[in-house]
């Protein structure tokens, strides 16, 4: 059983982790301004799907795996890259011809674009393998079943968290459908920011 002070601190940790604004919710923001509120909440629910996975291959060992191959992070690393700039091309090209907004996508192609985001993103996987082994206690049980927990409390905070700003960038878009060529570009550049973002990403 995990001790209630180091799970209340891992819960305090996290919260101050997911508070501070990062890559999920810029795109989450960048679907919501362009699409809405339900592709900003389909983003959320993709993206924390994506956070699933990364939680099962660090209990597994696959994120240990991964962090310690040169070649693995490379191919995981600019999939994830050559993903996001072709979000942000699409974004900058696809408009309605008539309206000029950007392109609706259906919510479930929303979603699994949400979950390829997460699960191409190495940063994600080096940041369970390094952050929550800290918590893991050997004397409290399987290490596995501990991380697995860890992992989809930080699942859910972050979900709260990803679905304030599928939210807040949806009500915002709606002010802002009529500057249809704005969106597009906000858009753009915040899948080729994040692409970039990724390019720089190290093993440490």
């Amino acid at each position: 059983m995990i001790p209630p002070t180091t799970y209340a601190l891992f819960v305090a940790a996290s919260l101050a982790l997911i508070l501070i604004p990062g890559p999920n919710h810029l795109y989450i923001t960048a679907r919501g301004l362009a699409q809405g509120r339900a592709a900003g909440l389909a983003s959320a629910l993709g993206v924390e799907i994506g956070t699933l996975v990364h939680i099962a291959a660090a209990a597994a060992g696959l994120s240990y795996v991964i962090s310690q191959s040169a070649t693995l992070f490379a191919i995981v690393k600019w999939a994830g890259v050559a993903y996001l700039v072709y979000l942000g091309i699409r974004a900058f090209m696809g408009k309605d011809a008539e309206t000029g907004t950007p392109l609706r996508q259906p919510l479930r192609k929303v979603f699994l674009e949400g979950v390829l985001v997460n699960v191409l993103n190495p940063k994600v996987a080096l940041f369970f393998l390094a952050f929550l082994p800290q918590f893991v206690d050997p004397g409290a049980g399987s290490p596995t079943v501990q991380v697995v927990v860890f992992g989809l409390t930080a699942l859910l905070l972050g979900l709260v968290s990803d679905v304030v700003y599928a939210f807040a960038a949806g009500a915002l878009g709606r002010r802002l459908r009529r500057r249809a060529r704005a969106l597009r570009y906000v858009s753009g550049v915040v899948y080729l920011g994040l692409g970039v973002a990724t390019a720089f990403a190290g093993r440490r």
